[in-house]
């Protein structure tokens, strides 16, 4: 059991540095390459099936993607439901 609440930990810190991530111009370093492929593979699995279920919202000129939302809402209700003591 403690090993499932830390595997939706660790996935919900992997899920918010890919969101921070999108926020900055793509690292140079083949290092920065590297971890955001990384966060990227980890995370598109999940992301892409709830993409073509809800497009992103247009907002303008951009556009706002709410399935890493979804997808927080989703670890938190299993997380509680998993009787995790801790988590987000």
């Amino acid at each position: 059991m403690r090993i499932v609440c830390l595997l939706l930990t660790l996935y919900w810190f992997v899920l918010f540095a890919r969101i921070i991530s999108t926020w900055f111009p793509a690292p140079r370093s083949p290092m920065g390459r590297r971890v955001i492929e990384v966060l990227h593979d980890l995370t598109e699995p999940i992301l892409s099936p709830l993409r073509r279920l809800i497009p992103p919202v247009r907002m303008g000129m951009a556009a706002l993607d709410l399935s890493p939302i979804i997808v927080f809402i989703a670890l938190g209700v299993i997380t509680r439901a998993v009787g995790c003591s801790f988590g987000f």
